[in-house]
């Protein structure tokens, strides 16, 4: 995760999957001793001399100019989530976060995230913090993605579940494509908080302990945790398709509220209201639970504060 490690991965690793003739230079059909675009094609794309490029790629240079890292970004066709990720590992001074005193505690569920978590009772909702760890989730979220509540503190964290919780390969329809995005939103967290211990312990726990992770990590991935669509194999309502969407605070990107929504009047409609009202014969009704405890008593669901 050290920035000049981290910006020699990712270069090579994007100038490896691009073709010479992608990028309007000839080389079809010729051999060439590496994979993708040489370091003397990428600086010649992006206007810099092969020696300056090769020391970037070394790791030797530190905070490239602006104007350089836009250009290396069209050289290598690199996508805004990528561009902003090479800014970042490539200039730590100005765009990483750098671990603050007292990093390490748990973090707090932001009061408007936990009312509007408290006001989705017939939605999946969950409060994502730092490093994907959960911090709070619903009933819902519960019924569909498993029980929280019965995990130690340290396990509620979703790329933790997805590769290490063999029920989650089930539960997921595309598990692969979950996996992989769990990944790539680590990596970009890499590069905003390179000298973050815990998720540096996280991303080693899961390279020691996982195959898949280690080979998706060693391509250098970045993608951000937007919205879209996943669909469930539930083992008790069977197929489920849900739209997600990704709320986050202006002033404070590092908790997010994350929601499953069914399209209307849709069999996956039925499906997830069937779930719940399965959830609630069982007895598992808690209606609100939270890693740090940052809800007090008084503003949790009057049916939590009576147990």
């Amino acid at each position: 995760m050290s920035s000049p490690t981290a910006l020699s991965d990712f270069l090579r690793s994007r100038r490896a999957r691009l073709l010479p003739q992608e990028v309007g230079l000839p080389g079809a059909g010729s051999r060439r001793r590496v994979a993708g675009l040489r370091r003397e094609e990428v600086a010649e794309l992006a206007g810099v001399s092969v020696d300056y490029y090769t020391r970037m790629e070394q790791g030797r240079v530190r905070n490239a100019s602006p104007a350089v890292l836009d250009s290396l970004a069209r050289a290598l066709r690199l996508e805004e989530q990528e561009t902003r990720h090479l800014h970042r590992i490539a200039r730590p001074a100005a765009g990483a976060r750098r671990a603050a005193p007292g990093a390490a505690r748990p973090q707090r569920v932001r009061p408007m995230l936990a009312t509007l978590l408290r006001s989705l009772p017939e939605l999946p909702a969950l409060v994502m913090g730092q490093r994907m760890d959960v911090l709070a989730w619903n009933r819902a979220a519960s019924a569909l993605l498993g029980d929280f509540d019965t995990l130690e503190p340290a396990a509620r964290n979703i790329a933790r579940i997805t590769f290490l919780n063999p029920e989650s390969r089930s539960l997921y329809a595309d598990w692969e494509a979950c996996a992989r995005g769990n990944v790539a939103y680590l990596s970009m967290e890499a590069g905003r908080r390179p000298e973050d211990p815990r998720l540096r312990e996280l991303i080693g726990e899961l390279a020691v302990k996982s195959g898949e992770f280690r080979g998706w990590w060693a391509e250098h991935p970045v993608r951000d945790k937007t919205s879209g669509v996943k669909r469930f194999h539930h083992p008790v309502v069977g197929t489920l398709e849900l739209a997600y969407e990704t709320l986050r605070a202006a002033d404070d990107p590092t908790q997010a509220l994350i929601t499953y929504a069914p399209e209307p009047g849709s069999p996956s409609e039925d499906a997830l209201r069937l779930l719940l009202a399965w959830t609630a014969q069982q007895g598992r009704d808690t209606a609100w639970a939270s890693l740090t405890d940052a809800a007090p008593a008084a503003a949790r669901p009057a049916a939590d504060r009576a147990r």
